[in-house]
């Protein structure tokens, strides 16, 4: 495959992404941020929202786990979470973080265990798209190209 395809490839697969609303217009952003001086920026800022929100997501389905559910506890992880996917456009991820406050604030275990089935389900979704993503850049680059300019 030359490059040519690789990145229209690569724009059609993000342009996906945009509109499914996985990714706002947050992950431009985070684009823009990467230059010649920090080429791998979007993947290391990404990896480590991905390394974070894995841990996270652990301590929450630990907390919802308790006899006693402390819904403080569990709103704070949540907060944390709801920020960095904010932070890396991680759109659905955010939305679903919003709903999972509102269960906390009502003390509602059974809608904070929907909530916590559907954060695991968009997180899952969102790590697959842009694993996916970042492979397309590594064909791009090693075919020679360059990655193309977000004109979503």
């Amino acid at each position: 495959m030359d490059v040519n395809q690789l990145q229209r490839g690569w724009y059609k697969y993000l342009t996906t992404l945009f509109k499914e609303g996985i990714l706002d217009d947050q992950y431009k952003q985070l684009q823009q941020l990467q230059d010649e001086s920090t080429p791998n920026f979007v993947l290391e800022v990404v990896s480590l929202f991905f390394d974070d929100s894995q841990k996270i997501i652990y301590e929450l389905e630990r907390a919802l786990s308790q006899p006693l559910v402390d819904y403080k506890v569990i709103d704070a992880y949540v907060h944390q979470l709801k920020g960095s996917s904010s932070s890396v456009g991680a759109y659905k991820v955010k939305e679903v973080c919003v709903k999972f406050r509102e269960s906390c604030e009502n003390q509602n275990k059974e809608g904070c265990t929907i909530a916590m089935q559907n954060l695991k389900h968009e997180f899952s979704r969102v790590k697959h798209n842009l694993q996916y993503l970042f492979e397309l850049e590594q064909q791009i680059l090693s075919a020679g190209g360059s990655i193309p300019t977000i004109m979503l």
